[in-house]
């Protein structure tokens, strides 16, 4: 981390590069990264969008956008910047990964699933791409989809505690409790917290 003087150095330094050329993106995009580090995210917004301005191609400015917009909430913006970090970077998997989160997140199934699936198919291994791909079925009420794309992520990710909390409730919603046991207990071995409510609704199966 910048100790204030040499934050303020930075800042001093990026500033006269603009001076002496406003059109600069990479200046822009250094000020960006900085604000964003001291989680200063509208003013890091301001000079994101004034590199992706003077560059057409300032991907990284893109990527750190969406971040900012996670971060606030903000789900329409995160999808707009993924969309354009995938533009420039046609091969940039977690770009369609964040927009098909974006998309759960507003609960539009459809394009959910759209973006997650390319995700996956661009990058097979990213398990956040098949967890919330799960969750996406759900809401289209698609259970067998969900549990068996689940079945596909815990087969590759083991170890993804998340995915086998999310395939615990296509199981539960399925009514194939033991299963559901199954898969919620090998999420809590490996340091998920499900949701409390969730394991109280489970744990009326254990017996039966």
């Amino acid at each position: 981390m910048k100790t204030p003087q040499s934050a303020d150095k930075f800042i001093a330094e990026q500033i006269s590069i603009l001076n002496e050329n406003p059109g600069c993106a990479n200046s822009y995009n250094n000020l960006g990264v900085f604000f964003m580090e001291q989680g200063r995210y509208r003013e890091a917004i301001q000079y994101f969008e004034e590199a992706i301005q003077n560059s057409g191609r300032m991907f990284e400015a893109c990527v750190n956008l969406g971040y900012i917009y996670f971060k606030l909430g903000e789900l329409e913006k995160v999808v707009e910047v993924n969309q354009k970090a995938v533009q420039i970077e046609p091969r940039y998997a977690r770009g369609y990964a964040n927009i098909g989160f974006a998309y759960l997140q507003m609960a539009l199934p459809d394009e959910a699933i759209e973006a997650l699936e390319k995700a996956i198919e661009m990058n097979p291994e990213i398990a956040q791409a098949w967890s919330n791909l799960i969750n996406a079925h759900l809401q289209k009420d698609n259970i067998e989809k969900a549990i068996e794309v689940g079945e596909k992520l815990v087969e590759f990710a083991p170890e993804f505690s998340l995915g086998h909390n999310n395939l615990a409730y296509a199981y539960y919603l399925k009514e194939n409790f033991p299963k559901a046991i199954d898969h919620l207990d090998r999420a809590v071995e490996l340091g998920f917290q499900p949701h409390p409510e969730f394991i109280k609704r489970v744990e009326t199966y254990r017996s039966k």
